[in-house]
């Protein structure tokens, strides 16, 4: 693996897990996932299976342990590299097909919302609250995460897009 790739998705990772944090819960302690834009940001950048699958190990772990909802922490384990690859495979369908600047922000509100699905699916089985719990939550929590996470990758996608096309990595002769 390349290590100037790993140390910018370590980054992301970093990056996500601040916002993950710093963001208060919504509802019954779950909050809008924002670690998974920088995900899906690393994602886009490097998208290769090698690369996807550590990269939602690290983000589901991180996820884990910064989530205050009940059942999160097994939710998050299997929710992450479900959404990674969902994600890794729709952007690899419509990658060259579609301009990138509109596909990253639309991909990204189906990611979110597909992992929305998979958290809730997972945390409110271990609960024991599936009957009527998964709407109310999905509309409350999912939906405004899927909203804010898309408006964070409209601006910071062509960001990092402009700062990865100028930089150049760093050769010894």
């Amino acid at each position: 693996m390349n290590t100037r790739i790993m140390v910018i998705l370590s980054l992301f990772v970093g990056i996500g897990a601040v916002l993950h944090a710093v963001v208060p819960p919504i509802l019954f302690g779950v909050k809008p996932d924002m670690l998974l834009s920088m995900m899906f940001l690393g994602i886009i950048l490097f998208p290769k299976p090698k690369y996807v699958a550590l990269l939602a190990i690290v983000t589901g772990v991180i996820s884990a342990l910064t989530t205050s909802a009940p059942g999160g922490q097994i939710a998050n384990l299997i929710d992450k590299p479900i959404t990674a690859f969902v994600f890794l495979a729709l952007f690899l369908l419509v990658k060259n097909r579609v301009n990138i600047n509109l596909t990253a922000p639309a991909l990204t509100a189906i990611g979110t919302m597909v992992s929305g699905a998979v958290f809730l699916s997972v945390a409110l089985f271990i609960v024991n609250l599936m009957n009527g719990g998964f709407i109310a939550l999905f509309l409350t929590v999912v939906l405004p995460a899927a909203a804010l996470n898309t408006i964070i990758m409209l601006v910071v996608h062509p960001i990092v897009q402009s700062i990865m096309k100028r930089s150049q990595p760093i050769t010894v002769t």
